[in-house]
């Protein structure tokens, strides 16, 4: 017993601790394959979300190796697949392009110091195990936020798909197309054109055909790396990015990352003026990767822990940061794989780190002629499924609040900016919360004719008394509805003139904050000033605690307080 509370212990710091005491060979096989697979998404990702970010290719390949490596040892996660995404990705340019940034130093010393206070902000935030804020921030701001940064990374990536150099164009079409590389333009239509071909149209051929569905998902989610290699060897082939100017990545350097501390002696002004863009990366981070970790958990009946959550992200961005990589999290698209190829375990994720270890000390010479028109078209077709425009409509038939609050979202984040988009859609969503609390459903009920239940006289025969209102509030009571609630009573009050009781149903109450009391007590005095007396039914015992903490039963001086609404039927009628 003692050794499993200490196997038990160390898995809950160390979770790599649980699965690894229980893997075997079948697991073993499955990682493997799953690996393999992922690793081939790495190369082309990894390129991509650095030049989309604005930094050299080798930052998102040296955020590829260590961070992901930390998540396996700490994450709860079996399955996600940590390292540079396309928001954060989006996020990060947004960031570097501060022009007072320039006084600073480098784009790349930028990225680093946001890696590594998104890190050390997350793991503040676990040491006050806040894992549950991924709960405070509603659906509709996080679609919202999504869709509008996905169009935002895929206009930043049209120049790079079809070539333009011009950055005198702006919206200017036409002179768009006169700067245009037709070259460039046919790599990444070509491109995009084959990732399309090899997403489902193939993956259902092959399942058509009866190929294992891991093996078919395996071998469709190819594309990228063939769409680069194809690219790669035509562009070498015929000296595109000499002769017709194709822009290509450039030179990596071969080998792997060098640990540096050196970013540690930015000042502190530094450090300081991307703390609030390292805030919102972190933020957005580690949301979306609870988010896909939980998916993926969901299907397999496993659990995710979210404070450890915060532990093993927040952890992998500080060692982004000593290994001169970018801000990492969950990506979704890297997981999906990764899961559908069969990953079991983390594992799975250490093989891909290795693959791609040995290509970073082999291959870095034929990175340097990929085109970035594959590139682009690699982060735009992975993009396109986060756009969710159909989603505001269809919400907004049953829920124009949530609609309105994606949508106002979505447009800040379009025309303000990412952060700024953001943080307005909070706003919204807190004011459209409190406009709710402070209208909350009321209902007169009556009795449904021989039973001891109660309903809503609006939606049912039921029956009622001259001398008693039966009031339910379907809201807990606090400062913000409390006005409400006492004019709804007196305005229902005033249409019964034999009234001489009025019982509030609370068993949907399960909060009256102290304001709302106070606003109460002199209600019930009022209305005991008028010959009436208020009674309460089926108050919950914690609420019940509290108002017996403020002697409500002196409050109540002529009204009483009852356990079902039937008994004060039988009293006071």
């Amino acid at each position: 017993m003692q050794e499993k509370a200490s196997q038990n212990g160390i898995s809950q710091f160390l979770p790599i601790a649980d699965w690894l005491t229980r893997y075997n060979k079948e697991k073993f096989n499955s990682d493997v394959f799953a690996g393999i697979i992922t690793a081939i998404l790495f190369v082309p990702q990894g390129i991509a979300y650095a030049v989309l970010a604005g930094l050299p290719a080798q930052v998102g390949l040296y955020a590829s190796i260590l961070p992901p490596f930390i998540y396996a040892l700490l994450g709860t996660s079996r399955t996600l697949s940590v390292g540079p995404v396309s928001i954060a990705a989006i996020m990060i340019a947004s960031a570097l392009a501060a022009p007072e940034l320039a006084q600073y130093g480098s784009p790349v010393e930028h990225a680093i110091i946001l890696a590594a206070e998104g890190g050390i902000i997350l793991l503040f935030m676990s040491l006050f195990r806040m894992g549950g804020l991924i709960k405070f921030i509603s659906h509709p701001v996080l679609a919202g936020f999504t869709s509008g940064a996905a169009i935002l990374i895929i206009f930043s990536q049209l120049p790079h798909l079809f070539g333009i150099t011009a950055d005198a164009c702006g919206l200017d079409i036409v002179c768009q197309i006169k700067f245009l590389n037709p070259y460039s333009a046919a790599l990444g239509v070509f491109s995009i054109a084959l990732l399309l071909v090899m997403a489902k149209p193939l993956s259902r051929l092959l399942k058509s055909m009866s190929v294992r569905e891991n093996w078919a998902t395996g071998i469709s989610k190819t594309a990228p790396l063939l769409a680069v290699i194809i690219t790669t060897v035509l562009v070498s082939q015929f000296q595109l990015n000499t002769v017709q100017h194709v822009a290509t990545v450039g030179e990596i350097p071969r080998g792997l990352p060098d640990l540096s501390i050196q970013f540690l002696f930015s000042g502190k002004e530094h450090w300081i003026a991307l703390l609030p863009s390292a805030l919102f990366i972190s933020l957005i981070a580690y949301i979306e990767s609870v988010a896909i970790s939980l998916v993926t958990a969901n299907l397999r009946h496993e659990k995710i822990n979210t404070n450890q959550e915060l532990i093993a992200l927040g952890s992998a961005n500080i060692a982004t940061a000593f290994s001169g990589g970018m801000s990492v999290a969950g990506g979704f698209s890297r997981t999906m794989v990764n899961f559908s190829a069969g990953a079991r375990t983390q594992f799975a994720m250490i093989i891909a780190i290795i693959l791609l270890a040995i290509a970073l000390l082999s291959f870095t010479e034929q990175f340097a002629n990929i085109p970035k028109a594959a590139l682009a078209a690699i982060i735009m077709v992975a993009i396109i499924p986060l756009i969710k425009l159909r989603e505001i409509i269809d919400t907004f038939q049953h829920d124009r609040a949530d609609a309105s609050t994606q949508l106002i979202t979505l447009i800040a984040v379009l025309a303000l900016g990412i952060e700024e988009g953001v943080a307005l859609g909070i706003l919204v969503t807190v004011i459209i919360f409190l406009r709710r609390t402070s209208l909350p459903h009321i209902a007169v009920i009556g009795q449904v004719e021989g039973t001891e239940q109660f309903r809503n006289i609006k939606r049912h025969q039921v029956k009622t008394w001259t001398n008693l209102l039966l009031i339910r509030i379907d809201e807990n009571i606090t400062f913000a509805n409390i006005t409400y609630i006492t004019e709804f009573i007196s305005e229902q009050a005033e249409k019964q003139p034999q009234l001489e009781h009025i019982v509030i149903n609370c068993s949907s109450i399960s909060y009256i904050d102290t304001t709302a009391f106070e606003a109460l007590k002199n209600f019930v005095m009022a209305i005991e000033n008028r010959g009436l007396t208020i009674n309460l039914a089926q108050v919950k015992g914690p609420v019940m605690d509290k108002l017996s903490q403020m002697k409500i039963e002196d409050k109540l001086s002529k009204g009483k307080v009852f356990f079902h609404t039937i008994d004060a039927i039988k009293t006071l009628s």
